[in-house]
């Protein structure tokens, strides 16, 4: 299972994240588990300081910026093989 946090405070980029995560899992058939993290106060428990923050499982893949939809599916395909 990949387990995917979006953190955000609720911006658009934000919440185009989430929605663009769940696109790809729908679309790869990837079982996963994706948890919005809103509190900017916890941003820093997982080493983001950007917003939106993209974290798979446990490893910070982007922040501050929006990845392309290839980009964000080789990280959930990856991911989705271990």
């Amino acid at each position: 299972m990949v387990e995917i946090k979006v953190l955000g405070p609720g911006c658009p980029n934000c919440i185009k994240l989430e929605a663009l995560c769940r696109e790809v899992i729908a679309e790869l058939g990837v079982e996963s588990n994706i948890e919005k993290v809103t509190n900017v106060n916890r941003f820093s428990d997982f080493g983001v300081w950007l917003s939106p923050g993209l974290i798979i499982d446990g490893e910070v893949k982007v922040q501050g910026k929006m990845p392309t939809k290839s980009t964000l599916e080789g990280w959930i395909k990856k991911a989705g093989s271990k």
